[in-house]
């Protein structure tokens, strides 16, 4: 199902004020936040709205910004947020441009969209009328390939590290049709209490506390947990580095570089691409799925067995949030892509009815040389195929 500008604007604005209200999102960078009249469509490569980014800004507290769900399918509105990661449409518009169009003067194009061409990572599609011109990754301003011709069929779900593919159509349909039914739950606990609030004056342009109050019946409940250099919380904070991938296929590389410097072993991502069989930063390729169990491998050795390493298979909340409560970081593998999951949050309001969160604090090294904290990926919305486990078994 389609849903209008409004509808996720008027979302986007309860969801963040929920988050913030309930403790997930600091107050002081989001409460007063501000949201544009309209966000950026990002479409799925089969031509659909898939979600929607808003910009969100708030003085000086900085900026960042959040994703909001387009189609059911994803299965909540919310579906992540990130503070200190301004999103700027039409800069990225224009270096996306230069860079397909430089020593081109005849390459014709009549419109431009953004594409989440290997969900969650984002490019630049131009377009002729229908036809494609040219997709170009945002941030690397390399051309995305064109859909493969004359290969064996894959697997759904299991995308090569730069191939575009398709969101909704390679999602199961009974996923599809399970993900819609809670989306539809959710929008049910908003309208009632909307319904049940008399006082109509709530902004959907900001996220505002004093306003939502007359939301909640009663105190939130919230169960976080981020990690740190030990399980003593109290006199320090969060331990652990972002790495922004060296080439836009070594995103395996980047997470077990950040999984192995927090116990301190460090090594280069070239080094690592070495071990992991990643090729050359001149020419570099990504970890197919056939050699997935060879993350397991590297992090054993390069820790001289000190770490014990364990892939763990279409891994539910519990492995995350466990592993979490004991101080100890994950991999974690999304189709097509792989980042690090260092913290959790659970939180539950009654509004009148029960509104549920549960988030992943993500360090992910895309984009390039860069990459992005996600605090936080709402766990209900993503596919995690595998997740890596790392316990120190040497002292």
């Amino acid at each position: 199902m389609k849903i209008d500008n409004d509808q996720v604007r008027r979302l986007a604005a309860l969801e963040l004020n929920a988050a913030t209200y309930s403790g997930a999102l600091n107050a002081d960078e989001w409460d007063g936040a501000t949201l544009p009249r309209r966000g950026t469509p990002i479409y799925d490569i089969n031509g659909t709205v898939l979600f929607h980014r808003f910009a969100v800004k708030n003085g000086r507290a900085g900026a960042g910004f959040v994703d909001v769900a387009g189609h059911e399918a994803l299965g909540a509105p919310l579906l992540a947020a990130s503070w200190g990661a301004p999103w700027n449409q039409a800069e990225l518009k224009k270096a996306a441009i230069a860079a397909v169009t430089k020593g081109k003067r005849r390459l014709k194009f009549t419109r431009t969209r953004f594409v989440a061409y290997s969900y969650p990572k984002l490019a630049l599609q131009l377009l002729n009328g229908k036809e494609e011109v040219a997709m170009v990754e945002l941030f690397t301003w390399k051309r995305v390939p064109a859909p493969p011709t004359g290969k064996k069929p894959r697997k759904p779900l299991e995308p090569e590290n730069f191939e575009r593919w398709s969101l909704l159509d390679e999602m199961p349909r009974s996923k599809q049709l399970s993900r819609s039914r809670n989306f539809q739950k959710r929008l049910e606990v908003w309208d009632k209490a909307e319904k049940r609030k008399a006082n109509r004056k709530f902004l959907y342009d900001r996220v505002s506390l004093a306003a939502f109050k007359s939301f909640v019946i009663k105190n939130p409940f919230v169960d976080t947990w981020e990690v740190h250099y030990s399980k003593r919380s109290t006199d320090h904070h969060v331990c652990f580095e972002l790495r922004g991938q060296e080439t836009n296929v070594w995103c395996v590389g980047a997470s077990t570089q950040m999984l192995l410097d927090f116990y301190r072993y460090e090594y280069t991502q070239t080094r690592l691409a070495v071990e992991l069989g990643l090729g050359t930063a001149a020419n570099p390729n990504g970890l197919p799925y056939s050699r997935v169990g060879d993350v397991v491998d590297v992090v054993e050795a390069m820790s001289s067995n000190a770490l014990d390493c364990t892939m763990v298979v279409n891994p539910g909340w519990t492995t995350f949030r466990n592993e979490l409560k004991q101080n100890r970081p994950l991999i974690s593998f999304v189709p097509g892509h792989s980042r690090t999951v260092v913290g959790y949050t659970r939180t539950r309001l009654l509004l009148p009815s029960v509104l549920a969160f549960r988030g992943l604090l993500v360090f992910d090294p895309w984009p390039p040389n860069a990459g992005v904290i996600t605090r936080w990926e709402n766990f209900d919305t993503q596919t995690y195929q595998y997740a890596y486990t790392s316990a120190v078994t040497l002292a």
